[in-house]
């Protein structure tokens, strides 16, 4: 598939167009560099990710940390938590949409939180409350799914270690930092690998809250812009390119992941 995308992006190419299409080289990749959208798409996918990936792999391992060392309801603990992730991403936006709404329960839980009186925080007008709110709704939908992973790290970790350490001395916080997250590097790196890809081919969200009337920039990531490209614009050419690219990111991301988390094998 990337081979096609890689051959189309050579191309001037236009959607349902009858006319062959027409070979233009590296063009469409300078075209790119020269727009102000696909900066702008850039920009907008760098927040994104950043304010979701961090939280995102930070909470779930709190999350799994917190319900490893429940005695009771763990079971109910996961299926709370992971429950969302089964959600489409197309139903958990349409579900957070009625949320923001300013009649609905996101105003009335942040006036409680502030001790404010009928303000309207402006979800999916203010520019920076909408790329906060597309972060809510990622962070909502998939925190369950990365403790769920993070809690099966946890457990193939031998019981004796974490006795050991206790018995020469280490409190729970030493045993966490000196022996948890020594061993808990390969979970930590496949974690890591997968939130970023999935920060990083958002879509779904960011379509249905532009389809909602929410303002189309502050959130128009790569993605989206890959998509009105290709079918508002009707350039399938640059619309390849950008994939491309994107592919090419997420490629490198993962590699440099990979070669640190490699430093050190982890043995019990």
């Amino acid at each position: 598939m990337l081979s096609g995308f890689g051959f189309v992006s050579l191309y001037k190419k236009e959607l349902l167009s009858l006319e062959a299409p027409k070979f233009i080289g590296l063009r469409n990749y300078v075209r790119l560099l020269e727009s102000d959208s696909f900066w702008n798409s850039v920009i907008a996918t760098l927040k994104f990710a950043v304010g979701t990936f961090v939280p995102m792999v930070v909470f779930s391992l709190l999350l799994a940390t917190f319900i490893l060392g429940r005695k009771r309801f763990q079971k109910l603990f996961q299926v709370v938590y992971y429950s969302p992730a089964i959600m489409q991403s197309a139903v958990a936006a349409l579900v957070w949409l009625i949320i923001f709404d300013p009649r609905s329960i996101a105003n009335q839980f942040m006036n409680f939180v502030l001790n404010t009186k009928g303000v309207d925080y402006k979800w999916l007008v203010n520019e920076n409350m909408l790329v906060l709110s597309t972060i809510i709704v990622y962070f909502w939908k998939y925190i369950g799914y990365f403790t769920v992973l993070f809690l099966a790290g946890l457990a193939s970790i031998p019981r004796e270690i974490h006795e050991a350490a206790r018995i020469d001395g280490a409190n729970r916080f030493q045993d966490f930092i000196y022996i948890t997250l020594p061993l808990l590097k390969p979970t930590t790196t496949l974690v890591s690998v997968v939130a970023m890809i999935q920060c990083l081919r958002t879509f779904s969200t960011q379509y249905l809250f532009v389809q909602a009337g929410a303002s189309v920039k502050p959130i128009e990531v790569i993605t989206l812009n890959i998509y009105h490209t290709a079918i508002r614009d009707r350039n399938i050419g640059r619309a390849s390119a950008m994939s491309v690219l994107l592919f090419l990111v997420i490629m490198i991301l993962t590699i440099i992941q990979l070669r640190v988390s490699k430093s050190e094998e982890v043995q019990y």
